[in-house]
C-alpha cells in the first residue's frame, strides 16, 4: 500500500502540471479556449481560461482518484496484475499531458490536428490494454465483468484473452482511422468490444452449464 500511496501521488501530480504550464503561458492564452472538437475535427466547444487552465487538471485528478480508488477497494485486486495496475495508474497522466499539450497548442495558434492525436491516443490504449488483460485474474474492476467470468475461472481466462484480442484489433483500426477520422469504424470497433465478449462467455457459460 506504501508503493501505491506513492505512485498515486506521483501520478496525481503529473496530472496537475499542464496547470502549472498554463500559468507560465498564462498572458499568451486567449479568454475562450477551444476544448471540445467533432467528427470533422473543427472546434465546436469552447471554455474559460480560468476552466482550461484551473479547472480541467483539477477535473481528471478527481477522475484519477476515483478510478484508482475504486480498484484499490476491489476485494480481488490482488488478482490483477502489476502492470495492468501500472495501466491503471497511469492512464489520466498520460491523457492530461497530451489533452492539453493539444489544447495549449491550439490556443496558441498552432495547428494541431486533434482527430489524429485523439485515434491514435485511444488505439495506443486499446492495444496496451488488451495485450495485459489476459494477465490478469478475477477482479470486479479490470476486465470482462459479467456473472459468468466472475462465477468461472475458465470463462473469465477464455473470455479475457478473446477480449484482449479484440481490444488490439480495435487498437490498430483506430491508428489507421487517425488518418481517415470516420465515425463508422469507432463505432463498429466500440459495438465489437460490448456484444462479442458478452456473447462469448455466455456461450462458454451455457456449455458448461449442460455439462453439469
Amino acid at each position: 500500500m506504501r508503493t501505491y500511496r506513492r505512485k498515486l501521488i506521483i501520478t496525481s501530480i503529473i496530472t496537475l502540471l499542464p496547470m502549472l504550464v498554463g500559468l507560465i503561458l498564462w498572458n499568451k492564452l486567449p479568454d475562450t479556449i477551444a476544448t471540445h472538437w467533432g467528427a470533422d475535427n473543427q472546434a465546436n466547444g469552447w471554455s474559460s481560461k480560468e476552466m482550461v487552465v484551473f479547472g480541467m487538471p483539477a477535473l481528471l485528478t478527481f477522475f484519477h482518484l476515483i478510478a484508482v480508488g475504486v480498484t484499490m477497494a476491489d476485494p480481488k485486486r490482488k488478482n490483477i496484475s502489476k502492470k495492468m495496475m501500472n495501466i491503471v495508474f497511469g492512464i489520466v497522466p498520460v491523457v492530461s499531458w497530451v489533452v492539453f499539450a493539444s489544447v495549449y497548442a491550439t490556443a496558441l495558434g498552432i495547428s494541431v490536428n486533434i482527430g489524429l492525436i485523439g485515434n491514435i491516443l485511444v488505439g495506443i490504449l486499446f492495444i496496451v490494454i488488451g495485450y495485459f488483460m489476459p494477465k490478469s485474474g478475477q477482479s470486479y474492476t479490470v476486465g470482462i465483468k459479467l456473472p459468468w467470468t466472475l462465477n468461472d475461472e475458465e470463462n473469465w481466462n477464455r473470455t479475457n484473452r478473446v477480449s484482449g484480442y479484440l481490444f488490439m484489433i480495435c487498437g490498430i483500426v483506430f491508428i489507421v482511422n487517425a488518418f481517415f477520422l470516420s465515425i463508422v469504424p469507432m463505432i463498429i470497433s466500440v459495438l465489437m468490444l460490448l456484444i462479442i465478449p458478452m456473447i462469448y462467455s455466455y456461450i462458454i457459460y451455457q456449455k458448461s452449464k449442460s455439462k453439469k
